[in-house]
């Protein structure tokens, strides 16, 4: 390993960083590096800019995507060389905010009859019935469900917060046929080796294939059943709050994402809503 490398995985495990923001900010690095075929501290910040421009102009970023390298640039030659701060962003533009797909219940059920695998089926079922993230999903360790208290302990998810979601009665039951099967150890959904956790790729690849074989074509990764999870609990009458702390948004505007999608669920039904159809009492005789 290069002595900018470690330097840099240095400064990111100071401040607390998670192993995702280091894969992509060495990542960003690293291409800037393959670009110039130089290294990345003999570069000036004009160079790091028409890169930037490159990734914008030529490879056609994801506006997202040029914001993460910008980041992962700024923090290299700011964070871990200590140059004097000039300013790397390119012109921001509006970014298209898109509303989730969302699966209804009778699709998620279909989807996950779909996975013959009781461990990738389970995994499914905890990602969607709970509202985890993948990340989160498949970093559970046994200890972490509460049949008690019918809770699920997330530690340290995503912005490093620990919290609790709910553990369904269903669930439940199938979490205790699984560990029957399989009786994980230390993490409930154990890879390869029993001292690690199943790989996030497996979960995604599992989606994927049960989703073509029940024939559904919207919601293109696994991430939907979390959205799934949250415009259920909407339509089921639970509260906007409620469902903030069990997905850990930190802001209720986040949540709020989530009425927009139920908006779409109501004109796609509108006769479910329309009160007025209600058959009139005959008149007396």
């Amino acid at each position: 390993m290069s002595e900018l490398r470690q330097r840099m995985i240095d400064e990111m495990t100071l401040r607390g960083f998670s192993p995702r923001t280091h894969e992509s900010y060495l990542a960003t690095v690293k291409d800037l590096a393959r670009y110039y075929k130089q290294r990345p501290d003999q570069l000036n910040m004009e160079q790091v800019r028409q890169y930037l421009l490159y990734l914008e102009r030529e490879r056609h970023l994801s506006w997202s995507s040029l914001n993460t390298a910008v980041s992962g640039l700024r923090f290299f030659y700011f964070d871990t060389l200590k140059w004097q701060p000039v300013k790397l962003d390119i012109p921001p533009r509006t970014t298209p905010r898109r509303l989730p797909e969302v699966l209804s219940r009778e699709e998620v059920d279909r989807l996950i009859s779909k996975v013959p695998n009781l461990k990738h089926r389970t995994l499914l079922m905890t990602i969607y019935a709970a509202g985890l993230r993948v990340s989160e999903a498949i970093a559970l360790r046994v200890h972490d469900i509460d049949s008690a208290r019918m809770t699920i302990r997330v530690v340290q998810g995503k912005g490093r917060k620990d919290r609790y979601t709910i553990l369904s009665p269903r669930l439940l039951e199938n979490l205790r046929q699984y560990w029957r099967q399989y009786h994980p150890k230390q993490y409930l959904f154990e890879g390869s080796q029993p001292q690690c956790h199943i790989h996030e790729s497996v979960p995604q690849k599992t989606y994927k294939l049960a989703k073509q074989q029940a024939g559904i074509h919207k919601g293109i990764g696994v991430h939907t059943l979390r959205h799934c999870f949250a415009t259920h609990l909407l339509e089921a009458g639970v509260d906007l709050r409620t469902i903030q702390t069990l997905l850990g948004h930190n802001a209720i505007s986040t949540t709020m994402l989530y009425l927009q999608v139920r908006q779409q669920h109501i004109a796609s039904h509108p006769e479910k809503f329309d009160l007025l159809a209600i058959p009139s009492k005959p008149a007396d005789l």
